[in-house]
């Protein structure tokens, strides 16, 4: 198993991009939003470059990402069919689970943003932008730790920070709402 080594790296290195797509994708929807509230012609102007940059990230990077990283993890668990045996494989898969389906949300932003449909404000795409964080914190505590103590340690951590990302994002806005160039 030689080649064990190599196929774990290319699953890491395409889930770390498959996460930098997904870290990044809101964030420019947070500006394509705003600048649907802009006056005309910088409206147009900046709608235009953000749905090209938005375009080229999703299809270039982000799910060419996804697949390759699901297709490397599926090639490891061939390899290694004793994971399926334990705790924490069980709940990294619930945690895969939910990033399929964040990442299947996004996309549905995406297009309503690509067909200039605004359905969702900014300050809500803010907060949609921690998802992937939340996720990955679960997983990569699940992978390093494994033991099913550390693990759910490890989880509780990830529902902290997640309160802890609320907070900020309240402070965050309470500041911003005093200088809006902030």
């Amino acid at each position: 198993m030689e080649y064990y080594q190599y196929i774990k790296s290319f699953h890491l290195i395409f889930v770390i991009t498959w996460f930098a797509g997904l870290f990044y994708i809101p964030r420019l929807f947070v500006y394509q939003i705003e600048a649907s509230d802009k006056p005309s012609p910088e409206k147009e102007i900046l709608g235009k470059q953000l749905k090209l940059m938005a375009k080229r990230l999703w299809f270039i990077i982000t799910w060419p990402s996804a697949i390759l990283a699901t297709l490397f993890a599926v090639i490891l668990m061939i390899l290694m069919p004793s994971w399926f045996q334990q705790s924490w494989m069980h709940v990294k898969l619930t945690f895969v689970l939910l990033l399929f389906i964040y990442h299947y949300k996004t996309h549905i932003y995406f297009k309503q943003l690509q067909n200039d449909e605004v359905k969702v404000t900014s300050s809500f795409m803010r907060i949609w932008n921690e998802g992937a964080t939340f996720i990955l914190f679960a997983v990569v505590f699940l992978v390093i730790l494994k033991s099913s103590i550390n693990w759910i340690f490890g989880i509780v951590g990830v529902f902290v920070l997640g309160i802890l990302i609320m907070l900020g994002f309240k402070l965050y806005k309470n500041m911003r709402s005093k200088d809006p160039e902030a």
